[in-house]
């Protein structure tokens, strides 16, 4: 079974995620559900993907739903430090036309 490990800090109106570990079919959900309740009052959602090992179809599901919710409300989202592995998932997905990310 898939492990990650999340790290939240909240300042202001910003919220930064860390993932470590996978966001696949068995973690999508435990990802979202620690991500989406915080949202209230934020307006900068920062995912912080530098100990990312691997993305799946349903991570990206999550990001999409994520992004689609800070838009909603007038914010944004931006993923920094993808890793290499996330980086061609997230090519092949077309997810740099979609989201905000950071080298």
């Amino acid at each position: 079974m898939s492990k990650i490990t999340i790290t939240k800090t909240k300042e202001n109106e910003t919220l930064t995620v860390s993932a470590e570990g996978r966001i696949d079919t068995s973690t999508s959900s435990e990802f979202d559900n620690t991500v989406r309740p915080e949202l209230e009052g934020v307006t900068q959602l920062i995912l912080n993907f530098e100990k990312l090992s691997y993305i799946s179809s349903s991570g990206l599901r999550v990001l999409l739903s994520l992004h689609k919710a800070m838009e909603a409300k007038g914010g944004k989202l931006t993923v920094i430090k993808p890793t290499k592995i996330v980086s061609e998932v997230f090519n092949a997905a077309g997810f740099f036309k979609v989201l905000s990310i950071e080298q």
